[in-house]
């Protein structure tokens, strides 16, 4: 049987998600990450993406759209900008950002921040993806 570990995902408006997992997949600013209890300590940053907190045969998948990573040998926190759950997300609109984002990129001018409409466009797409979670 494999070690059980605490997850805490924590927004600055609420507790998203405290519980108990045997595996978490999430994505840092360096790619894709998956821990295991024991692993060896360490902070990163977060980057937009799916978190899926596996227990056992069950899995329960979030997105977290940016924030820092603290793991330790018996516990992973995420602290997280923002974290949604896959019945809170509105498609019609991700998809309208999405959109807009993809516009913003292909017509970039000077007066455009590429960079933040690309990071809009990864939030968008992360939102269009869960939402397939229902």
């Amino acid at each position: 049987m494999a070690d059980i570990f605490r997850v805490e995902i924590i927004t600055p408006d609420r507790i998203f998600y405290e519980g108990e997992a045997r595996f978490i997949e999430f994505t840092t600013a360096a790619g894709e990450i998956g821990v295991y209890a024991n692993h060896i300590p360490m902070t990163t940053v977060l980057a937009p993406g799916i978190v899926t907190i596996h227990h056992g045969e069950e899995e329960t998948v979030a997105a977290v759209h940016a924030g820092f990573a603290e793991i330790l040998g018996d516990k992973v926190t995420l602290l997280a900008e923002v974290a949604e759950w896959p019945d809170e997300i509105d498609v019609n609109r991700a998809e309208a950002a999405k959109d807009r984002a993809e516009e913003r990129i292909a017509n970039k001018t000077t007066d455009i921040d590429v960079a933040r409409a690309e990071f809009a466009l990864r939030k968008a797409l992360i939102r269009i993806d869960l939402a397939g979670y229902r």
